[in-house]
């Protein structure tokens, strides 16, 4: 058998990527129900501009859960590596050095939140003068949680360097619903935003405790590690490029609302990001294969690089097969759907962002596995010198199609700059598997976007459905035979020959 392809099934066996990606696609995706209901009821009760607002206070905590200047990753990767390698008890020092450091940054961070707060909120954003105080109130909660929230990453990294997903994911999902079932509990008490953003807190603070229980339960030694500043060197070294990767790469997916409420208004925030954080959701499958995929690209980039080829491959041939289907159908039935869903002024405003958006989630979720296989290699540098280069032309071009086209504007440059930087990666990528070659993804992946293009410019919701009936019926024989069933037969064809021939 070939060493691509022995490496392949030893993977499958001794590391259940599958199962673990199952865990990750659970712990992200179950969330997505608790928002369908949450969204409405949120909206009814707080009204458009304290929707707003709380959507980006749910975006500042999200933001401020990756400004932990690639630590989190960096632990991930070298425990991971120390496990491997039977260094296990480097692990209790390097651990507790790490969590010294992101302590650290969310203090500062903390700092410069409550700081910023009052510009943000006061000069910046166009939060209604009678809204400003309980705003105010909310960001300076959201400083207090910066700590909790980046050193809960540290020790989630643990957890999935000992490939603990199902455990990581049995916490992920129930603060995933708490995030927004959460809320709902402040309502019939009281609808300030400082209410709930505390409730917020609480939630995150618990969370840190079980992560932080399940750490020393699962490594003992965890008990008797000390910081150390020599163990903090190869962390930092790894985590300075990541830790542009962490800041730069978010603010450019959270940009957008920012300088919605910066040039229209916080009612305009909550009908683009009411779409979005349905629409942006199905980029889930990615983050759950992906977060599988780096510790296994870090280890077989050194041990073994054609079965990186091999995993980098079928990492991008499941995730175009999966994710197809149901962008096809968002793009198709975003108005229906936004109007039986929230009424008939959320559709109105916010279909064609959806469309826009879900364009730009296919292409950013197919970019994650380049981007995974770049990092797993040792070279976030790369993804950082990227996503430096991108920021400026980013920031450009948003506020040009902001102004001259509204929040349908702002979805299509978010959607344009995803495309730019999945080309980019997927060239890059080439560079560290240049035998894993995807013409005949690329080609599949062209035709998808033409048939999205299709299915958004077709008029009249019964000539969508059959349009969607048609494309679904060739696509999915199409799917199997060409993506799955040709490719596993090569296998299978290419294991015998090879034994025949050892």
């Amino acid at each position: 058998m070939s060493g691509s392809d022995s490496a392949g099934e030893k993977l499958i066996v001794r590391r259940p990527l599958a199962r673990n990606a199952v865990y990750s696609l659970l712990g992200q995706g179950l969330p997505l129900f608790a928002a369908l209901i949450a969204f409405p009821l949120l909206i009814k009760a707080l009204g458009t501009d304290r929707f707003g607002i709380l959507s980006l206070a749910w975006v500042l905590i999200g933001y401020f859960s990756l400004f932990d200047l690639g630590l989190g990753r960096a632990l991930t990767k070298l425990v991971a590596e120390k496990l491997g390698a039977g260094a296990e008890r480097e692990i209790p020092d390097l651990v507790w050095s790490a969590l010294a450091l992101m302590f650290v940054l969310g203090v500062v961070g903390a700092i410069l939140v409550a700081l910023v707060s009052p510009w943000l909120v006061g000069s910046v954003l166009k939060i209604p003068h009678e809204l400003q105080a309980e705003t105010l109130h909310s960001f300076f909660i959201i400083a207090v949680s910066t700590p909790i929230v980046i050193t809960t990453t540290g020790l989630r990294g643990i957890l999935e360097a000992r490939q603990m997903f199902g455990l990581v994911n049995a916490i992920r999902i129930p603060m995933g619903l708490f995030t927004f079932l959460g809320p709902l509990l402040v309502l019939p008490v009281t609808s300030s935003l400082a209410a709930i953003t505390g409730v917020l807190l609480v939630g995150r603070v618990i969370a840190w405790m079980v992560h932080f229980y399940y750490c020393l339960k699962i490594m003992p030694s965890l008990r008797h590690g000390a910081v150390k500043i020599a163990a903090m060197g190869p962390l930092t070294r790894f985590g300075a490029w990541m830790s542009v990767t962490n800041t730069v790469g978010p603010l450019m997916v959270y940009l957008d609302r920012f300088a919605i409420g910066a040039l229209i208004s916080a009612a305009a925030v909550a009908y683009y990001t009411t779409p979005y954080e349905v629409v942006t959701k199905l980029s889930i499958v990615a983050g759950a294969l992906s977060s599988v995929l780096f510790p296994a690209f870090a280890s077989s980039m050194v041990e073994d690089r054609e079965r990186a080829a091999w995993i980098y491959k079928k990492g991008v041939i499941y995730l175009l097969a999966l994710l197809f289907p149901p962008i096809l159908l968002v793009v198709a039935f975003a108005r229906p759907w936004l109007e039986i869903w929230l009424g008939p002024e959320f559709a109105q405003n916010g279909f064609q962002v959806m469309q826009w958006l879900a364009a730009g989630v296919l292409c950013n979720s197919l970019a994650q596995i380049p981007f995974a296989l770049i990092q797993g290699a040792g070279r976030p540098d790369l993804t950082a010198k990227l996503h430096l280069v991108e920021l400026p032309f980013y920031f450009g071009l948003l506020w040009w199609m902001l102004s001259g086209h509204g929040i349908v504007g702002a979805a299509m440059a978010w959607s344009a700059r995803t495309a730019a930087d999945a080309l980019v990666l997927f060239y890059l990528a080439r560079t560290f598997v240049p035998g894993a070659s995807l013409a005949r993804e690329a080609r599949v992946a062209a035709a998808a976007f033409v048939l999205l293009l299709a299915a958004a410019l077709i008029n009249g919701l019964g000539m969508k459905v059959w349009f969607v009936i048609a494309t679904l019926a060739v696509y999915a024989p199409l799917a199997w035979m060409l993506v799955f069933v040709s490719r596993e037969r090569a296998f299978s064809l290419n294991a015998r020959n090879n034994t025949a021939n050892g």
